[in-house]
């Protein structure tokens, strides 16, 4: 049986397997398994997410990996910002498993792994980096992302990575129309990287 990625408790089979994530700063051995997203290999727009996002202003106090699956974005950002709270955040509880294992393998202590009822609604983050599930649909998609773009800090911002024939020039237009500044930061492999300011207030 194929699992949605996006089910909280996939049905496949377990079988554990490893991937490689090579960055220029730091090469991660993953362990991945049936039932999560990219489990054969780190998926492109992770990594174009991973190697052209920028930096934000200011180191952030907190990050959230929104969407975590095994951990790639979530590993990354705590071993760039060592002194951030990172949460990683999924509905899968197989990929929170597999993310927390990752943690503890690369000695990640500052990521904490959640399911998303289990953050309360007064935590906030300075930065948001994810690879959104864009194949929930529209509709899941932008209560999703009202949800946790609604929880950045002020001085935070979220950068998302979006193909571009999966809807990311009308997403960016969503986007701005919701309140949010939005600009394209990066374009390459027919992915989008989408830069994302607080707004002022929920509209």
């Amino acid at each position: 049986m194929n699992d949605h990625y996006f089910e909280e408790r996939p049905t496949s089979r377990s079988r554990p397997g490893d991937v490689v994530l090579a960055l220029p700063d730091r090469r991660f051995d993953l362990v991945t398994d049936h039932g999560v997203f990219a489990r054969d290999a780190v998926d492109v727009g992770t990594r174009f997410l991973l190697l052209d996002a920028p930096r934000p202003d200011a180191a952030p106090a907190t990050a959230l990996d929104l969407g975590c699956g095994y951990g790639p974005i979530a590993c990354t950002l705590a071993h760039r910002y060592p002194d951030a709270d990172v949460w990683a955040v999924d509905v899968n509880e197989r990929a929170r498993r597999l993310c927390a294992v990752n943690a503890d393998r690369h000695e990640l202590h500052n990521i904490t792994v959640a399911a998303p009822d289990e953050i309360t609604v007064t935590q906030h983050f300075d930065l948001i980096w994810s690879n959104p599930p864009i194949r929930i649909g529209k509709r899941a998609l932008h209560d999703l992302l009202v949800t946790w773009l609604d929880r950045l800090t002020p001085r935070g911002e979220a950068v998302i990575v979006v193909q571009k024939h999966l809807g990311s020039d009308s997403l960016q237009r969503w986007l701005g129309d919701q309140g949010w500044p939005t600009e394209r930061v990066g374009s390459r492999h027919g992915y989008r990287l989408l830069r994302i300011r607080p707004r002022a207030a929920p509209a």
